[in-house]
């Protein structure tokens, strides 16, 4: 690169806005030489499209990373700060380092050791953020969906968390599960209410 960075990491993340699970989010340094054809914004790919391009990001990537924040975390420290450590835990776990990231958003990533940049709709207009879009999109939907069988009912396997009729129906009929973010509208009213008195 003519200004000196050789390994520009792209970060994104999902999950912001689902009710359950963790926000997920991954860091790609692409091999400029060998980046997959079709890369785009997750949301714009088909389920089989997402994972044919997951396993060839992973195949020709420089360095990729996926990380995690748990459903508890996000209703501790809230959604939006449990975005930026997720992108940077990605991001930290990159080998060999970045030394420069861009990230999806308006949003910087508190803590990254080495220069960003935040770009909106980045996963439209940067192929290693849209590379990330991708592998954290894969990522969350295989976990949510081995959550479906272990809180089965909810339909995880289907709305992966997010809030849909079916979905509210569920913790309207359930409650919520050991994965729901109990700060959430949507969630909050359908906790039971606690029982102070003597």
């Amino acid at each position: 690169m003519k200004e000196g960075f050789s390994f520009i990491a792209g970060t994104d993340e999902v999950g912001i806005g689902a009710l359950a699970g963790p926000v997920v989010a991954a860091a790609v340094i692409l091999d400029l030489k060998h980046v997959p054809k079709g890369l785009d914004d997750s949301k714009k790919l088909t389920r089989r499209r997402r994972e044919e391009l997951a396993v060839e990001v992973e195949r020709r990537a420089l360095a990729y990373a996926v990380a995690r924040v748990e459903h508890d975390e996000v209703d501790s420290i809230n959604v939006l700060q449990a975005s930026l450590r997720a992108m940077w835990l990605a991001a930290k776990a990159l080998q060999p380092p970045p030394d420069y990231v861009l990230i999806d958003g308006r949003n910087k990533v508190p803590n990254l050791v080495c220069p960003q940049m935040s770009i909106v709709r980045g996963d439209s207009l940067s192929a290693s953020v849209a590379a990330a879009s991708i592998l954290a999109k894969v990522a969350r939907d295989r976990w949510m969906t081995e959550y479906d069988l272990q809180y089965p009912g909810y339909g995880f396997a289907s709305h992966v968390g997010y809030n849909t009729r079916e979905h509210q129906q569920a913790i309207a009929r359930l409650g919520p599960s050991a994965i729901h973010r109990l700060t959430f509208q949507g969630v909050k009213f359908y906790q039971a209410s606690l029982d102070l008195r003597d």
